[in-house]
């Protein structure tokens, strides 16, 4: 790192420190655990709704605010829900998110035996360690990769575009056929409004709000926040499980701090790498640091019956992923998971393309979300570890505090972007989208890369076959090209390593 880049870590500190920017950290974690608390509205812990979703939920928050400001806030929603999805997993045995599932091994056994602060102290200590960890590669390795997206030419984003939209669909829904099919609609979708080439109308059926394209934030919350409401909907008005009420200490003993060390570094390292390829997830990440954690461990019979290293390799990896997925979503534009995407979402909307220029025209406030996001573990680890048992008690609310709460939210979220009727029509269609799709076993992450990713491959396709008098091989011409040419290549054989990460799931729970 040269003097300039520690310039700009230094200021970035600065400015993350400022009153209003700590506030907001601290809010931001806090709804991550409990989205909205004063509506009942949870997004970490309690069964059933993704961190992609509380994210989703709050973006139009955001609007009136800085853009570092509103990132921030928006960052510590994404950690406080990746570890919130704990506290379910621990205390009932049902995962608030997919992240946390291999936490509800060992974490539930735990709480059998009256060690349930135990076990919520150790998922925030391990949360804590690997989101911090994490920070590393994010100011090291995303610096690197914007270097190399300066080199990226129309060939290039065209390509790149594709990568996205491959691997994405191929990785999170384990069916190829599925995934392409979920891209294909999304890139269908993508179309609506201004050719941004000859800047005709394209499918606007005379409806002059959609010469934009379709609003990427209400497409985010019909998808992923709507569709949950007719999920809920479906099922029988109920109280959730009694949750388990505990007295022992969250806070660990300096030789269980010991123990889990070399399982929090390890799975801080295969979170991170996880994170960092666009599409694999914290869901992957938490298995794979669970069974890693049991390979290396000196008492591998106690997994399954209650050991805190299997409840510190999961939720140290899946926290991990945080950062790491971070990286190809600032510097190349293509999210690591459906969190990430909404947070693109969310920087498209403060006018802000993701790409090199984060790194040099809006470096101050790329350096200041930096610094909140490292700042934001901190304030995880603290709101955590004083909060496990006032956010436990928030899992007793029912489906018929949880249904209106978030059909409310979704329509006043949609209605504030552009105080538009078209933009709520909008969200209620892509809200019974969303819901059919998950019917069918379709891919609602895919459709909202192709609304992003789409626009971007089709002016990189255009503009290269304009400048090379539709010359095809112009696609073909430069090394990157080529590189990721093949990258695409191999992600169409993700389904497979799909299997054979959940036949590795199968085989964990059996035992």
């Amino acid at each position: 790192m040269d003097a300039n880049t520690f310039g700009l870590m230094s200021a970035g500190f600065a400015n993350a420190l400022m009153p209003s920017n700590l506030i907001m950290m601290i809010i931001g974690v806090t709804i991550g655990i409990v989205v909205c608390w004063c509506a009942g509205i949870e997004s970490g812990c309690m069964p059933g709704l993704s961190a992609a979703m509380g994210v989703a939920l709050l973006l139009p928050l955001t609007f009136g605010m800085a853009p570092e400001t509103g990132l921030i806030m928006l960052g510590g929603i994404y950690c406080g829900a990746i570890f919130g999805g704990s506290i379910s997993a621990i205390l009932i045995h049902t995962p608030g998110t997919p992240a946390s599932a291999a936490t509800a091994l060992d974490g539930y056994e735990l709480t059998k035996q009256g060690k349930a602060g135990k076990a919520l102290g150790t998922a925030c200590i391990a949360s804590f360690f690997g989101g911090l960890l994490s920070c590393i590669s994010l100011y090291f390795f995303a610096p690197m990769l914007a270097e190399l997206a300066m080199k990226f030419g129309s060939p290039e984003y065209f390509w790149l575009a594709l990568f996205g939209l491959t691997i994405i669909a191929g990785v999170t829904t384990g069916s190829m056929v599925k995934g392409l099919m979920s891209g294909a609609f999304g890139l269908i979708l993508s179309t609506i409004g201004m050719d941004p080439m000859e800047g005709t109308e394209r499918f606007m059926f005379g409806i002059d709000e959609l010469y934009n394209g379709i609003n990427v934030t209400c497409a985010l919350i019909g998808l992923f926040s709507l569709s949950q409401v007719f999920i809920l909907a479906e099922k029988a008005i109920k109280e959730r499980r009694s949750i388990v009420k505990f007295h022992d200490s969250v806070m660990l003993k300096f030789r269980e701090l010991k123990q889990i060390g070399p399982t929090v570094i390890r799975s801080w390292l295969i979170g991170n790498i996880i994170g960092i390829l666009p599409g694999a997830g914290a869901s992957i990440a938490c298995f794979l640091g669970y069974n890693t954690a049991k390979q290396f461990s000196k008492k591998p019979e106690d997994f399954g019956r209650g050991s805190i290293e299997g409840v510190a390799g999961s939720e140290a990896a899946n926290n991990a992923v945080t950062g790491g997925s971070l990286i190809p979503t600032l510097t190349l534009g293509i999210p690591g998971e459906s969190v990430t995407a909404v947070l693109m979402g969310g920087l498209i909307i403060q006018g802000l393309q993701p790409g090199p220029e984060l790194f040099t025209k809006y470096a101050p406030m790329t350096y200041t979300f930096f610094a909140g996001f490292v700042i934001v573990q901190f304030f995880m680890l603290l709101i955590g570890l004083g909060g496990c048992r006032i956010f436990a008690h928030i899992s007793k609310l029912s489906d018929a505090v949880l249904i209106p709460c978030i059909f409310v939210l979704c329509v006043v979220g949609s209605f504030a972007i552009n105080n538009s009727f078209v933009d709520v029509v909008t969200m209620f269609i892509f809200g019974i989208m969303g819901y059919l799709m998950r019917k069918l076993g379709l891919n609602t992450a895919a459709v909202v890369l192709a609304l992003i990713l789409g626009p971007i491959g089709e002016r990189g396709l255009r503009r290269s076959l304009t400048l090379s008098g539709n010359d095809i091989t112009i696609l073909f011409s430069t090394p990157i090209c080529w590189v990721l040419i093949t990258l695409c290549i191999l992600s169409s054989f993700s389904p497979l390593l799909m299997d054979w990460l959940k036949k590795g799931k199968q085989a964990i729970k059996g035992k």
